[in-house]
């Protein structure tokens, strides 16, 4: 009868499944998401572009040759960081202006939502609505995103600082909001 609770016991413990050891663990363990990233690099030329702005003109990439730009891409208007980082441009633009720095505002929105966004907080820049997608496509600034723990499709904010003669010089992939005018006059040293 001993023998029989032995073997019983030993016919469990081969059935039972193992426990992974720690470093097995840590093998499974996934990497953090990453927001997709615009396949954009500086050194390139800046993609051509034209669209609409808040007031139904017209803005191109042609209307800035000799000029440096700050053309940044946002989600959505008239939400808190998208606000955030719209009224720090705002509160250092003749600070950009006096370096010769024009800043153009992108996002999905049509222009009636830019038009509100820009009342609202006394906006001084232009915004292209882009709700077809053209100017977002031509920059890659739609893909992965990661808010509040959801994974979904977006517009990833990024900002291109494109120098006098079209070329991309630097890109900010994960711009500090509260802060993104200081990161664009230390990228362009100025």
């Amino acid at each position: 009868m001993a023998t029989k609770k032995k073997a019983a016991k030993k016919a469990v413990k081969k059935a039972a499944p193992k426990k992974k050891s720690a470093t097995a663990k840590k093998a499974v363990k996934k990497e953090p998401f990453k927001n997709y990233v615009t396949h954009l690099k500086a050194g390139d030329p800046a993609p051509v572009f034209q669209g609409l702005d808040q007031d139904g003109k017209k803005v191109s990439l042609d209307g800035f040759k000799g000029k440096k730009l700050a053309l940044y891409f946002y989600p959505q208007d008239l939400t808190p960081t998208c606000t955030v980082q719209a009224c720090n441009l705002r509160d250092n633009y003749s600070a950009l202006k006096k370096k010769g720095i024009e800043v153009i505002g992108v996002s999905e929105d049509d222009a009636a939502s830019h038009k509100k966004f820009e009342a609202k907080n006394k906006l001084p820049f232009r915004l292209i609505a882009d709700p077809s997608h053209e100017v977002i496509n031509a920059y890659d600034v739609w893909g992965k995103k990661q808010f509040m723990g959801k994974i979904y499709d977006g517009l990833v904010r990024t900002t291109f600082l494109i120098n006098e003669k079209g070329i991309i010089d630097h890109i900010i992939t994960r711009p500090t909001t509260k802060a993104h005018a200081e990161e664009i006059l230390e990228l362009w040293g100025l």
